[in-house]
């Protein structure tokens, strides 16, 4: 299995349909996979040997899936760069795994020019975008048109297909090794759930290429002969005219831009009839959201997925049928078609599965596994063990199989020796009216040693005091549970991912104890 098989396959099958849309420019399956074939020969000229690592560092395009092709046909490894990163950050990933070759566009042109200099490995700078390229960069569709087209090499199998580097939430960034084994293990098996995306159909792309979230679905529609319309990054109201101007089928939204898009005063006159199939996940989603979705896009299945990184992306799916029973609207689904799915206990060394019902930490076991972290054996070692990946993540899992996420382990809250997990206090925060977002930490607390904090964002005009929050999660949650203190903020961080960068709320808070909890 290698990742450019799709491409092959598309071109002999419908060479003349459209592989991409960006902006006004179309390009259909023949254009692409001669630009790829060239490109990987451009990339070769520029000295990438097997299995050298090519990164690109640039905003959504049409390029972006050249990028993704052209580097496995040139028998090298894809190193997205996350273009929300702090330019130490981006330093780190590129040096760290050594990358030779950077793709950069306009928005990022200075940035790459900083890396060139303060990483030794970066021997090439390409210009990914319109118009001439900067002095002292190669200019991408000057290579792709001087350059001859070459063999694919299709690297598959075991070998390593693309790094990802995490970061954000959990401390410093480690590269996840995915394979092409792994990368293709998780498409067949989502896509066997026959939930996630429609064959020949229209994928929109706002979310970023950089993600591994949008490579899941774009390996998933490129699979089926799927188009690829492509904006530069999310905005609601252009994403609205997108899925009517182009006849979108499918959608990947994080939480964050499901809330921004049903909510913009556009949505309601909205042709959005032609969706079929709404994909969400990378964070916790509120009930009341979901409801909205679903009455929005009243034509379409809405599926969640959760996973991680280190699982090629994909774990469990709650399908289009299960978000029709309210009871599993707080559940991230069961075990996807690939993957293998258990409850354990973190401290147990044996990993036996737990009593459904317990709580305890999500483990994973597949094809779908990454191969461990770039040069980190002790990392890779603590989270591969007897075959499992450890995810950190607290769960249960009912008679069903059917999981539910309470929190992230090391996001627990103890608070007077009752364990609080934020994520149920989250639901229940956001399902007041008042609240746009919400984001619950533990805090130093003289009498209770953490107490329950909440974060909120407030929706556009609304208005509501701390007070009325805490009575209004009681009559939802147990009352320790409720938050004991409210803050009320413009905004919260988030990653490149849409998830609520806690470390950073914590801060705030911890920073004169000397620690962090976390």
């Amino acid at each position: 299995m290698y990742l450019t098989q799709a491409l092959h396959r598309s071109v002999q099958q419908t060479p003349d349909a459209p592989a991409t849309i960006f902006g006004d420019r179309v390009r259909s399956f023949a254009e692409q996979h001669d630009r790829v074939a060239r490109l990987a020969g451009a990339l070769r000229r520029l000295g990438v040997e097997p299995g050298d690592r090519v990164a690109m560092l640039a905003l959504n395009s049409d390029r972006y899936t050249d990028y993704l092709y052209a580097t496995p046909w040139a028998d090298a490894v894809l190193n997205p760069v996350n273009t929300r990163w702090s330019e130490a950050e981006m330093a780190y990933a590129v040096d760290d795994c050594e990358t030779k070759v950077l793709f950069v566009d306009a928005t990022f042109a200075d940035r790459g020019r900083a890396l060139e200099e303060h990483c030794p490995s970066l021997v090439t700078l390409v210009w990914a975008d319109d118009g001439p390229a900067p002095v002292g960069m190669a200019d991408m569709e000057t290579l792709i048109t001087e350059t001859e087209p070459v063999p694919d090499a299709r690297r598959g199998g075991d070998a390593l297909a693309a790094l990802f580097y995490t970061g954000g939430t959990t401390g410093q960034a480690k590269g996840v090794m995915l394979s092409h084994a792994n990368l293709l293990t998780q498409t067949y098996g989502a896509l066997a759930s026959g939930a996630l995306v429609t064959p020949r159909g229209r994928l929109l792309h706002v979310a970023p290429m950089f993600h591994l979230a949008d490579l899941a679905l774009w390996m998933m529609s490129s699979t089926l002969g799927g188009t690829h319309v492509i904006l530069p990054g999310f905005d609601p109201g252009a994403a609205l005219e997108a899925i009517a101007r182009h006849q979108i089928t499918d959608l990947l939204l994080v939480p964050t831009m499901l809330q921004a898009l049903v909510d913009h005063p556009a949505a309601a006159s909205a042709e959005l009839g032609s969706v079929r199939r709404v994909a969400y996940g990378a964070s916790p989603i509120s009930e009341a959201l979901v409801q909205r979705v679903m009455k929005r896009f009243r034509g379409a299945g809405l599926t969640q997925g959760y996973g991680m990184t280190e699982v090629s992306a994909i774990a469990t799916l709650l399908d289009p049928a299960d978000h029709a029973r309210p009871e599993l609207l707080r559940a991230a689904g069961r075990a996807a078609p690939h993957a293998e799915v258990r409850i354990v206990d973190p401290d147990d060394p044996e990993d036996r599965e737990l009593p459904r019902g317990t709580v305890g930490e999500v483990a994973i076991r597949g094809g779908h596994v990454m191969l461990g972290y770039w040069r980190q054996p002790e990392a890779t070692a603590t989270a591969l063990r007897n075959g499992w990946m450890h995810t950190g993540d607290g769960a249960y899992m009912d008679n069903a199989g059917y999981v539910f996420i309470v929190d992230r382990i090391k996001d627990m809250i103890v608070s007077g020796g009752e364990n609080v997990y934020s994520a149920e206090v989250e639901n229940a925060l956001a399902s007041h009216p008042a609240v746009a977002m919400a984001a619950v930490i533990g805090v130093p607390d003289p009498d209770w040693g953490e107490r329950v904090h909440a974060v909120v964002v407030l929706a556009p005009g609304a208005a509501v005091t701390p007070d009325a929050l805490r009575e209004h999660c009681k009559q939802r949650i147990a009352g320790y549970k409720a938050p004991r203190s409210v803050e009320f903020v413009d905004a919260l961080p988030l990653s490149a991912a849409g998830k609520v960068l806690k470390r950073e709320l914590r801060q705030r808070h911890w920073s004169e104890a000397g620690r962090l909890v976390g």
